[in-house]
């Protein structure tokens, strides 16, 4: 089975980037053949500073690499370092009818926030289906939002097989926790740097428990029993402890007589201890510098030899060879 996963370079990763995409694809390195690469072609729709978009990229391979990703065990690359995914995602949006890409709502919502309404951006889903179907995957660790654009990629394999072979691409599955697919920002809504709402993963401990101690809650006086539905705290407390520790604290919001304040110094803790030994890991990979640099040469030469092969399939396929 193989799995593959990308990010965007972004900025600094968060909490909700943890457990939507880098958690799921850590564990699933145990499971199959793992291909997880850095999206940096599609931050390019977003970000146009070269030398940001060069530190996230490096940010962003340091953190994965500190939060588990093993690259003797999985193929990690840069998006760009594997110039063949360019030539599928031609080669699919000749056959990905417009209406396809016009249903789908995260270009609408990108607009909407004040992305440019450029190409790239509406045809970012065909770039997707390329970076997936580029490397014959069969399981793709997705959050609900990006669900749809899963579904576009198998809808422009089928149209591609269909026209021109059936097995010329591999038909891949989204692989959806339920429980964390969607991490609750500070705020209450859903985690994103669009609502300035994240919890980093890596930081100063003092300004991480200020972000926590700021989170919003209601008036109840301390003696009071605390509303438990649709609680930030508890949302948050829940990825970090133990299932003892979150009855725990449940408990304690329906008894009443702990305040808000004692309920985020518990998260903060428990968010700190959460991720120590992946800042420890950290430190020990920005000690080296060339070896990041080396693990993505490395990855992006096993891409290339896979990428290749089902290129020259898709080539052949459609008369292209």
């Amino acid at each position: 089975m193989r799995i593959l996963t990308g990010l965007q370079p972004s900025g600094k990763l968060h909490v909700g980037n943890y457990f939507g995409a880098m958690e799921p694809a850590v564990r699933l390195q145990d499971e199959g053949e793992g291909f997880y690469f850095i999206a940096d072609y599609h931050a390019m729709t977003s970000t146009q500073d070269p030398a940001a978009l060069r530190e996230n990229v490096r940010e962003l391979a340091v953190d994965f690499l500190a939060c588990g990703l093993d690259p003797s065990r999985s193929v990690f690359f840069r998006q760009s370092a594997v110039p063949e995914v360019n030539e599928l995602a031609w080669i699919l949006s000749t056959v990905c009818p417009m209406s396809l890409l016009e249903k789908c709502h995260s270009y609408k919502d990108k607009v909407s926030k004040g992305i440019a309404a450029s190409h790239g951006l509406f045809a970012y889903p065909v770039l997707m289906a390329a970076d997936i179907l580029l490397y014959d995957s069969n399981k793709v660790p997705v959050g609900k939002d990006q669900k749809q654009h899963l579904e576009v990629t198998r809808d422009i394999a089928v149209k591609l097989n269909e026209a021109f072979g059936e097995g010329t691409l591999v038909l891949p599955d989204p692989i959806i926790r339920e429980d964390t697919a969607v991490v609750v920002g500070l705020d209450g809504q859903k985690m994103s740097k669009s609502y300035n709402n994240t919890l980093p993963i890596f930081g100063q401990e003092k300004e991480l428990k200020k972000r926590i101690m700021r989170i919003v809650t209601d008036s109840t006086a301390v003696e009071d029993p605390k509303p438990t539905e649709n609680s930030t705290i508890l949302a948050l407390y829940k990825l970090f402890a133990s299932e003892a520790d979150y009855d725990a604290m449940v408990s304690d919001h329906q008894r009443g007589g702990c305040g808000y304040g004692d309920f985020k110094k518990r998260l903060a803790e428990a968010y700190w201890e959460f991720f120590a030994p992946m800042r420890a890991r950290r430190d020990e990979i920005t000690a080296d510098p060339g070896y990041v640099e080396e693990v993505l040469r490395a990855g992006a030469d096993r891409a290339r030899a896979e990428a290749t092969k089902v290129l020259d399939r898709v080539r052949k396929a459609v008369g292209l060879r």
